[in-house]
């Protein structure tokens, strides 16, 4: 029979899973408390949690939810991240912190309740971030408009200008 703590450790996890976006397994063997901790404190700035937990608890969670990940994910010394909202931020977050130091490997993860391999978190790691790709959507949406705009004030400004020439053109022969 399970021990008190890790029903209670199980429950909680199955409460984050249940509102996650998308998930990054990582193996962390070898980084030391301070790497860790820079770790959590730049993905805390984007809304995601980094938790070392039991292999064991983790996949009891998930199946608890209704997802369930292959065992290679959950070999060895794992932390998962946990996204909240924006999948591509963390993904660059690990993803360069991986190239910084060589102990932390990125397993795979889950986004949107699917599988993804860790060539997939890289390629997510290369989008431009949530924040960038709305203004870019916001300078297209907006592009149509101003350029309507500039084409009612040209046919103005042209109109405005034909009448000021047939003007001058009248002052001359008068």
């Amino acid at each position: 029979m399970p021990n008190l703590k890790n029903q209670a450790d199980v429950k909680v996890l199955a409460e984050k899973f249940k509102s996650m976006k998308g998930m990054i397994m990582t193996e962390y063997h070898g980084l030391s408390v301070v790497q860790i901790s820079e770790l959590r404190n730049q993905l805390r700035k984007s809304d995601c949690e980094y938790l070392v937990v039991k292999n064991t608890l983790s996949k009891i969670a998930l199946k608890e939810v209704g997802m369930e990940i292959a065992n290679e994910f959950f070999e060895g010394p794992t932390a998962i991240v946990i996204e909240k909202d924006d999948p591509v931020s963390p993904a660059k977050i690990i993803s360069e912190f991986a190239k910084k130091n060589d102990k932390l490997v990125i397993k795979g993860g889950l986004l949107d309740g699917k599988i993804i391999a860790k060539k997939e978190i890289n390629a997510l790691a290369a989008l431009p971030t949530k924040e960038v790709l709305i203004g870019k959507m916001l300078g297209s949406m907006n592009a149509p408009m101003s350029n309507f705009v500039g084409v009612i004030s040209a046919v103005t400004r042209n109109f405005v200008c034909v009448l000021n020439a047939i003007k001058e053109q009248k002052e001359k022969v008068a």
